[in-house]
């Protein structure tokens, strides 16, 4: 598990991460979230000893990322896909990484077949596509078969194969009871991988609750209700209490309620329906609802 408590980075006067505390617990997909510099890289940084917080404190399973001894074995992160030397094979900088922390050669071998790049273990880093240097970053992470993952936009040039790769590597990584923390910009993707939401908005936390409570809470989400009596259904879905967003002719949206509940409240008013559909937000939309007062370098008026 990671633990965060108050944390805190500031550089100069700007603060980057601001009191930030929250659980990521094993055995689920956290997807973390959130606007370009919302603190997100930042964070990871912090977790993994990278960057030194100025007040509060990130643990993995109890203890600082510098106390751990053996660091791979327990941790495993993709922050930067292009952090190998370009001059060292995908081999040998796999073997460098192991012998470092006292991992089996054996496990070289295993990751490059897990992350697809057996066929090119002997090509220097410097040749690899944005996507192969992905790979490579994942393969990485999981050398020393650690319970706690980080992944920091890690679809990133991928292609579409690529990309379910990594959908399904994270969704059984989490299954097996290890605590995977996942960035990524893509909504589409966080919202078919994430189990669990952390957003982040000019460092400060906006959210942190389930994927579909995340997604429960947008005002788009409605319930499409057709009927020759709309008239008369609409009064009495407001003498029940029900929000109506907009009404038409024989068209009301209802953003109030339960399509069982308007179902049967119809029913007892004898109100014949002709469609009762329910329409659920995204988490692009429910995420930019979210942040839509966090973004930093959005678009300025006129351009």
């Amino acid at each position: 598990m990671i633990v965060l408590q108050d944390l805190t980075k500031r550089y100069g006067e700007k603060t980057a991460v601001a009191g930030l505390s929250l659980e990521i617990a094993p055995g689920k997909v956290t997807g973390f979230l959130g606007p370009n510099g919302a603190g997100k890289s930042t964070t990871m940084r912090m977790i993994t000893g990278l960057d030194a917080p100025s007040a509060g404190s990130a643990t993995i399973g109890g203890r600082p990322y510098a106390a751990i001894r053996h660091p791979l074995r327990e941790v495993g992160a993709l922050l930067d896909a292009r952090a190998a030397h370009p001059g060292r094979t995908a081999r040998a900088h796999l073997l460098g990484l192991a012998r470092s922390n006292g991992i089996a050669a054996d496990r070289v071998a295993e990751v490059l077949e897990l992350a697809g790049l057996t066929a090119v273990a002997g090509n220097r880093v410097g040749s690899f596509s944005l996507g192969m240097s992905q790979r490579l970053g994942i393969a990485a992470a999981l050398i020393g078969d650690p319970a706690v993952l980080l992944f920091d936009e890690p679809v990133n040039g991928l292609d579409p194969d690529g990309v379910r790769w990594i959908r399904d590597l994270v969704r059984t990584l989490a299954a097996e009871g290890r605590t995977v923390l996942l960035s990524s910009h893509l909504m589409s993707e966080m919202q078919e991988t994430a189990d669990h939401l952390v957003v982040l908005g000019r460092g400060r936390l906006i959210a942190d609750a389930p994927l579909g409570e995340v997604i429960g809470r947008s005002s788009l989400n409605a319930i499409r209700v057709r009927s020759p009596h709309a008239e008369l259904l609409h009064r009495h879905l407001l003498d029940s209490g029900m929000a109506v967003e907009s009404k038409e002719v024989e068209e009301i949206i209802v953003t109030g309620g339960s399509p069982a509940e308007i179902g049967d409240l119809a029913f007892r008013h004898g109100i014949p329906l002709h469609e009762l559909s329910p329409r659920r937000a995204t988490l692009e939309e429910a995420y930019m609802e979210l942040t839509a007062d966090s973004v930093e370098y959005g678009k300025r008026e006129g351009i």
